[in-house]
C-alpha cells in the first residue's frame, strides 16, 4: 500500500501544479503568520491596547489582526507570484464566513 505524502495530499486538496508550488503556498503563510506576530505588538502599542488581556484582548486581536492578514497574505502572494491561489482562497474564505456560495454557483 503506497502512502500519500501531506505535500501531496497539500497539492491536491488545493489544486495545485506542482510541489514547488505548494511548498511555495506554505512559505507565503509562514511569512504572513510571522509577520503578524512580529507586527501585533507594535499595533497595539500605537493604538494603547498593549495592557488589555482575556477575552477583551482575544476579541481585539481578532478584530484588528483578522483583516490584516487577509491583506498581508495577498502581498506575500502576489511577492511569491501566488497572488491568483490567495485571492481565490480569500474569495472561498469569505463565502464561507459569510455563508454565500459563488455568483456563477447560484441558482435563479
Amino acid at each position: 500500500m503506497e502512502e500519500t505524502s501531506n505535500l501531496k495530499k497539500l497539492q491536491a486538496k488545493w489544486g495545485l501544479k506542482s510541489i514547488f508550488q505548494t511548498i511555495v503556498v506554505l512559505i507565503v503563510f509562514a511569512c504572513t503568520g510571522s509577520t503578524v506576530l512580529f507586527i501585533k505588538p507594535f499595533l497595539f502599542d500605537l493604538i494603547g491596547f498593549d495592557g488589555i488581556e482575556g477575552i477583551a484582548g482575544i476579541l481585539l486581536y481578532i478584530v484588528m489582526i483578522f483583516p490584516l492578514y487577509q491583506i498581508l497574505i495577498l502581498i506575500y502572494g502576489f511577492i511569491f507570484g501566488q497572488f491568483a491561489f490567495f485571492w481565490k482562497w480569500e474569495k472561498n474564505m469569505v463565502q464561507r464566513i459569510t455563508g454565500r456560495k459563488a455568483k456563477a454557483s447560484r441558482k435563479t
